[in-house]
């Protein structure tokens, strides 16, 4: 018999003799803790084994035709989020570390399952040792430059869900769009929420003049975390600031430096206006708009963007200038490090850890910051040998809004770059200059849809699968288990599968 075919690919593995045969007369057994992940088993059952079953609680030994699922804490051989699968001609069994890697063994049930869907699936026998790699596991989606619905934020959980993504980093605010709802701060969808226009997708500098719109509620932002959470996945929220900052700038112009006369910008790049650092004004609104995103988003993490932002407003405020006085930094570089480190201080002290992206080295870190290294991987290089956490994602092997083929007159419009598959699954985040002693640092991984190029959820699948998957590979298989070549035949064994789902994956050759 074949290895089975799993993406990612499973830390260990040991093929047995015979198969399970998995229908509506199987039963999912369960304890506890992990009702919710047989729960979960059940509702994805139906389309591969017959029709939908009952949760049957755990008592003694199980019978035989059953799936029982348990979470063992002493198992800690298997590590955070691992999983231990047997399966046998008469039952299977998942065991999880913990919930979330009971969810991680569900995950690979259905995956094998669906390898041989039928009114009667069939389950390998089979022994499995799972662990991942790295702890984070991300998919990023921009909802700014293009707006996307609950529906589809979902149907991205599902996806990242079965190939063992657990980080879900949600982009929602920018220059051109405010998309979370501050019931303390209306005007940020009222106004900020709405611009006039949006650049054409083969000409930038042209717009289509239409109005667009588009924000999510906080009663819609609680479904779409909980959604997250029932299938072991954390939504990180991003709110950006210092700079990508008009959205909230044209709602509450006293934030800026200039103080009049912002719009939504309706067009892509860098913005010159920014949030002012020398006005109390302005940490009073991040706080009042920081605290309402810590009752929506139970996440450890909140990330602040820190990201490309110009200085030139600060170089000319009076405010501005005066807090670099008062506060002894050297340059605008340094006053942005002081920014960060007063948002840091203040979500620290809520039990939060402040993640940014890489500019946020610049002018000093903030104590305790993660940096998402983007610019290559320098800066995680950086924040990593000097002791902070990194989360990798060089735009050189995670940014799923390059071109996928150097061919670009065949593909839809992209924000440029040259991004294939292998080159996402051959990427390695330990880089050699971090250093074994300085490895634990490294997070983990995470690939970034941005949306200025990509205005439909068809669009989004076609950029970001199958590179998730590459990606979810590197985040979760240990290195010595991957293969380019045998990554390669596992994705072709699963087009089945992401065709039965209805994925708008671009078609990819070997090599």
């Amino acid at each position: 018999m074949m290895e089975p075919v799993l993406i990612p690919r499973p830390a260990e593995l040991a093929l047995g003799s015979g198969y399970l045969k998995v229908n509506h007369r199987s039963a999912v057994v369960a304890d506890a803790e992990s009702h919710a992940a047989a729960t979960l088993l059940v509702s994805l059952l139906p389309p591969v084994a017959g029709g939908p079953r009952p949760v049957v609680p755990a008592r003694g030994r199980p019978g035989p035709d059953t799936i029982t699922l348990v979470v063992d804490g002493t198992r800690s051989d298997l590590g955070s989020e691992g999983y231990e699968l047997r399966a046998t001609s008469k039952r299977a069994t998942v065991t999880g570390s913990d919930w979330r890697g009971v969810l991680w063994g569900v995950q690979t049930v259905c995956q094998l399952l669906a390898a041989d869907a039928g009114p009667t699936a069939s389950l390998p026998a089979v022994t499995i040792r799972d662990r991942p790699r790295f702890a984070w596991r991300g998919l990023h989606l921009d909802v700014v430059r293009h707006f996307f619905p609950v529906a589809f934020i979902e149907r991205l959980l599902d996806l990242m869900a079965l190939y063992k993504l657990n980080t879900f980093h949600w982009h929602l605010t920018d220059d051109q769009g405010w998309r979370i709802e501050i019931r303390s701060r209306p005007r940020l969808t009222e106004v900020g929420s709405h611009r006039g226009a949006t650049p054409l997708p083969h000409d930038r500098y042209q717009s289509d003049g239409t109005p667009y719109r588009g924000h999510y509620t906080q009663d819609q932002i609680r479904q779409v975390v909980a959604y997250a959470a029932a299938r072991g996945i954390t939504v990180v929220p991003e709110i950006e600031m210092p700079g990508h900052a008009l959205a909230a700038l044209a709602s509450y112009p006293e934030l800026g430096c200039r103080g009049s006369g912002y719009e939504v910008a309706t067009s892509w790049g860098i913005k010159s206006e920014v949030l002012c650092a020398g006005r109390e004004s302005t940490f009073a609104f991040l706080e009042e708009v920081l605290s309402e995103v810590l009752e929506l988003f139970p996440s450890r993490f909140i990330h602040v963007g820190g990201d490309e932002c110009p200085k030139q407003s600060w170089r000319g405020c009076r405010h501005c200038q005066e807090r670099r006085a008062a506060e002894g930094l050297r340059d605008e570089d340094e006053l942005q490090s002081w920014f960060i480190r007063r948002i840091g201080t203040w979500l620290t002290a809520r039990g939060r850890r402040l993640v940014g992206w890489d500019e946020i080295l610049e002018g000093g870190l903030a104590p305790g910051a993660t940096v998402m290294s983007w610019r290559g991987i320098d800066g995680g290089v950086t924040a990593a040998s000097a002791g902070h956490d990194v989360v990798m994602s060089p735009n050189s092997h995670c940014y799923f809004d390059y071109y996928q083929s150097r061919d670009t007159a065949d593909e839809p419009p992209a924000i440029g770059g040259h991004l294939p598959l292998r080159q996402v699954y051959d990427f390695e985040p330990i880089a050699p200059a971090i250093g074994a002693a300085r490895a634990a640092h490294v997070l983990g991984v995470q690939g970034n849809v941005w949306t200025e190029y990509i205005p439909s959820e068809e669009q989004v699948e076609y950029m970001a699968f199958p590179r998730a998957l590459a990606l979810a590979e590197v985040g979760w298989t240990p290195a010595a288990r991957r293969s380019a070549a045998g990554f390669e035949e596992r994705l072709r064994a699963q087009r089945p599968l992401l065709d039965d789902l209805g994925v708008n994956y671009r078609p990819w050759e070997p090599g």
